[in-house]
């Protein structure tokens, strides 16, 4: 199997920067995957699980929402945030899903809650979860 050059970068940093077998990212119309000599193209990213194997390891990253594209064998993933699934304190993630799921449960004619800020907050700490139980 060929080599792609994957990039993972925030604001911040660039997260992964190497040479691996292949990359699956959760585009806007679905999941996808790239091998060497994929057919280029632009997507959005949606936030979930970005894996990718290189040297018959795979890792997995928890990613927010932001574009791939794909292009002569180099896949650029550009994100809001990333967290490798190691890095993921799971304790943090639960007490954020749990201050969301308090949120979400309240009327929804309460006038000081954002709940469509409180849902992706939600959303985000069940995705960094189940990313973060991958490497147990």
């Amino acid at each position: 199997m060929g080599n792609l050059h994957l990039e993972v970068v925030t604001p911040e940093k660039v997260m992964v920067s190497q040479e691996v077998e292949i990359v699956v990212a959760p585009g806007s119309l679905g999941e996808f995957g790239v091998l060497e000599g994929h057919v280029p193209f632009l997507t959005g990213i949606m936030p979930g699980e970005v894996r990718y194997t290189s040297g018959g390891q795979t890792e997995h990253l928890a990613v927010t929402s932001g574009f791939t594209e794909v292009s002569d064998n180099k896949v650029s993933v550009l994100v809001d945030a990333a967290e490798k699934a190691q890095d993921i304190d799971t304790e943090r993630a639960r007490r954020a899903m749990e201050r969301a799921q308090e949120r979400l449960a309240k009327d929804r004619g309460t006038e000081d809650i954002d709940f469509a800020r409180a849902e992706t907050a939600l959303k985000r700490a069940i995705m960094r979860i189940k990313v973060a139980e991958k490497t147990i």
